[in-house]
């Protein structure tokens, strides 16, 4: 092999290819010059085209020597080209389509990429030992609706901004500002808070319920001390904590404009409490205080009643629904009688009981100030108490309102009827929820026969019955000044219903009247609406909801209104009921027929 002059070399597999001379172009070689340019020894190639049709040809050889090898060539050239049978025409054709469609698809995916690449979102930068994720421009969270595009967030983010920037220019023109449940949390805090300095036109802002911690607290510091407009402010529903109370009542130590603070249901404790007891030892300005629904215990009320003495300028003071208890009372009874100012004093709902009432009373009695509202509801109060209450009735010549709503005082109220007979001041009484009978109520109506003070009446939730509304009804008849009169879930019934629609024809005072929940069913729907038929120039509104009334009710209170030319009611509430369409449709009549016949407008709730 070494010796010989002839060289060859077989190729069993080429690749396919579109025609045979496009084959020997794609090897830089010209077939028709293999005669006249191979020089000797060079390498003879025999090319083999794979057809779809024949799945094997049989392999050319070709051999070159040193004399005629310029023949040979071309006669293998021609032999190789018939044997492939591959037209060039056909193959043009392909060509020419497939071609275009090729740099369509190349095209469209290079500007799919350019147009993905400035689209995305950049994912942040990583460390050099963080891994990347395959999944860059996306924020993965367990949490629900948390897997956002950066984008989308950015979004987001600017359109938070946006509504701070509109709470800021409202802190800037209104004098009320409403922010309420906007949760915008401690950053938004800080970023409104620069609003309010040295801000001349805002006097009251609520920022209420936006989850606001004590970290947010924080962001009134240097701008409260220098704002001398603002007289509200309201954090109610912030779980700011004793940590935030601290912080804001450093920060109003220096503050001289705020009246009211509200800081209901805010999480304070004792620590907030004391806090709070050594800003009214040194604030003079501070008018009203709410606490309501924190988790004050005994420590606290000691600390807020020992802040009492020290300070002239409170009125109001809100602790409703905490945890004083007997020995919270009795510490701020002590702090009552060393003050003067205290005008409202609210302890709903801290479970006194009688022993703390009694406390409570003794120190009302020899509280210096002028004490117009006091709210001992829900104070676990049973008869014993009642009569601690009765007796700082008596001597009570400032009290306008007292609030005495579920408690236990039963049929004893008879004791607090009997010193309402000798009170001139009282105009407004809760005795709703307290088991109250028949006997009961009779007490009190025989008390607003000498009494011409008490102008509310609640002696709802309470079982009177039928005889209770007879006795209450007999002497408003002619006797007393009541002007709204509260009997809801007393199970007066039709029979009840029937003598208060009687007192109707005949008092002159009662402008509101609840008589929800009775079972007073069409009878004594009917009844009430005799009632409405006679000129009452006093009654505007009535509350019949809940009370099983069917349509023949309400037709009867349709004609009522129709044939009342001088009716002053405008207001009727009849939701709740069994009333149908029909019923419904004969109430919007006459409320239309009394719209045209008098210009007066009666709204009735279905």
């Amino acid at each position: 092999m070494a010796s010989s002059s002839t060289s060859s070399l077989n190729l069993h597999s080429l690749p396919k290819a579109s025609s045979g001379f496009g084959q020997w172009r794609r090897t830089g070689l010209n077939p028709e010059s293999l005669g006249s340019s191979v020089s000797r020894n060079r390498l003879c190639l025999s090319p083999v085209v794979v057809l779809n049709r024949s799945p094997r040809l049989p392999v050319i050889k070709a051999s070159y020597n040193s004399e005629g090898g310029s023949k040979r060539s071309s006669r293998v050239y021609k032999e190789s080209q018939a044997a492939s049978g591959f037209p060039n025409a056909p193959v043009q054709q392909i060509a020419s389509s497939v071609l275009p469609l090729g740099s369509f698809a190349v095209v469209t995916f290079v500007l799919w990429k350019v147009v993905e690449k400035f689209m995305s979102p950049k994912a942040p930068k990583t460390s050099a030992g963080e891994n990347k994720s395959s999944s860059q421009g996306v924020k993965w969270s367990i949490g629900a609706g948390t897997n956002l595009l950066q984008g989308f967030a950015a979004k987001v983010d600017r359109e938070a901004k946006q509504r701070l920037n509109e709470f800021a220019k409202e802190l800037r023109s209104f004098r009320s500002v409403d922010m309420s449940g906007c949760n915008f949390g401690d950053e938004g805090l800080f970023f409104l808070a620069e609003s309010l300095g040295y801000n001349q036109t805002v006097e009251e802002v609520s920022f209420s319920a936006n989850g606001i911690t004590a970290a947010g607290v924080k962001a009134f510091d240097g701008v409260l001390q220098s704002n001398i407009m603002l007289k509200v402010l309201n954090l109610s529903g912030n779980p700011i904590g004793d940590e935030g109370a601290k912080t804001l009542c450093a920060t109003l130590m220096e503050n001289s404009s705020i009246e009211i603070l509200q800081l209901n249901s805010t999480d304070i404790g004792d620590e907030g409490a004391k806090e709070i007891a050594e800003l009214l030892k040194r604030n003079s300005t501070l008018r009203i205080i709410e606490l309501n629904n924190n988790m004050i215990d005994y420590s606290g009320f000691t600390s807020l009643a020992g802040a009492l003495p020290e300070n002239n300028t409170i009125r109001n003071l809100h602790l409703n629904g905490n945890y004083g208890g007997a020995l919270g009372a009795n510490a701020l009874a002590k702090g009552l009688e060393g003050n003067k100012s205290l005008r409202e004093l609210h302890l709903h709902g801290n479970s006194i009981g009688d022993e703390g009432i009694r406390a409570l009373m003794a120190g009302l009695s020899s509280h210096k100030g002028k004490l117009a509202l006091l709210d001992l509801g829900n104070n676990s109060i049973a008869a014993k108490g009642a009569f601690y209450v009765a007796e700082y009735i008596k001597r009570s010549k400032s009290l306008v309102w007292l609030n005495l709503y579920m408690n236990d005082i039963g049929d004893e109220l008879k004791k607090i009827a009997d010193a309402l007979k000798q009170n001139r001041s009282i105009a407004t009484i809760d005795l709703g929820g307290n088991n109250i009978h028949a006997e009961g109520v009779n007490a009190i109506a025989q008390a607003l026969k000498d009494n011409a003070v008490i102008t509310t009446l609640e002696v709802g939730y309470n079982p009177i019955g039928p005889d209770g509304a007879k006795a209450l009804s007999e002497i408003l008849k002619f006797h007393g000044n009541v002007k709204t009169l509260k009997l809801g879930w007393c199970q007066i019934a039709a029979k009840g219903a029937e003598h208060v629609a009687d007192m109707l024809r005949y008092n002159n005072t009662i402008s509101v009247l609840d008589l929800r929940a009775n079972g007073l069913r069409d009878e004594g729907a009917s009844c009430l609406a005799r009632s409405l038929k006679v000129v009452n120039e006093a009654l505007t509104s009535m509350d019949l909801g809940f009370n099983e009334i069917r349509d023949d009710g309400a037709f009867a209170i349709a004609q009522a209104l129709k044939a009342n030319e001088d009716v002053t009611v405008t207001s009727i509430n009849l939701g709740n009921n069994f009333i149908t369409k029909f019923g419904q449709s004969a109430l919007t009549d006459a409320r239309d027929h009394v719209l045209e016949m008098t210009e007066k407008e009666v709204e009735i709730f279905f």
